[in-house]
């Protein structure tokens, strides 16, 4: 897609990724990675016995899978060199994501300016919902800053 182009469909949702599989042993690699071991996201039984009614995964864990997600959706952009995660605007976590639930996230553009030739600031506004839920796991405010080649 042009860089006009992707700038016309700014307000419209331009992509929904595949669904991924949060399971536990993803979860408690996760929490060994990032040392995070509370009970909720690694003990099962102790989970079951909170409002969550099991295991959940981590918010960050959760919100890792944009990087993934956004290859499955966002658009190309015609003479990308390369892409960089600017960071957050904003990030809510609304709901927990059960161990075994499946995720996805839909984009929609919400702005795009190019600070430079080649220099372009892409501002995404994320939803990622679980399967069968209708209230969302995450919404965000994502910057990414796309770098076309010369020409």
């Amino acid at each position: 897609m042009t860089l006009d182009e992707l700038k016309s469909r700014t307000g419209e949702e331009l992509g929904v990724s595949r669904w991924f599989t949060i399971d536990q042993p993803m979860i408690d690699a996760f929490a060994a990675l990032t040392e995070d071991h509370q009970f909720i996201h690694t003990d099962p039984a102790r989970a079951a016995q909170t409002p969550f009614g099991s295991t959940i995964a981590h918010g960050f864990l959760t919100l890792s899978f944009l990087s993934a997600m956004a290859y499955d959706a966002q658009p190309k952009l015609d003479g990308q060199a390369m892409g960089i995660n600017y960071g957050f605007d904003r990030i809510r976590f609304l709901s927990p994501v059960p161990a075994g639930a499946r995720i996805r996230a839909r984009f929609t553009l919400a702005a795009l300016t190019e600070k430079r030739p080649g220099d372009v600031m892409i501002t995404w506004e994320v939803t990622m919902e679980a399967e069968g839920t209708a209230k969302p796991v995450v919404v965000a405010r994502w910057l990414n800053k796309k770098y076309l080649e010369a020409a």
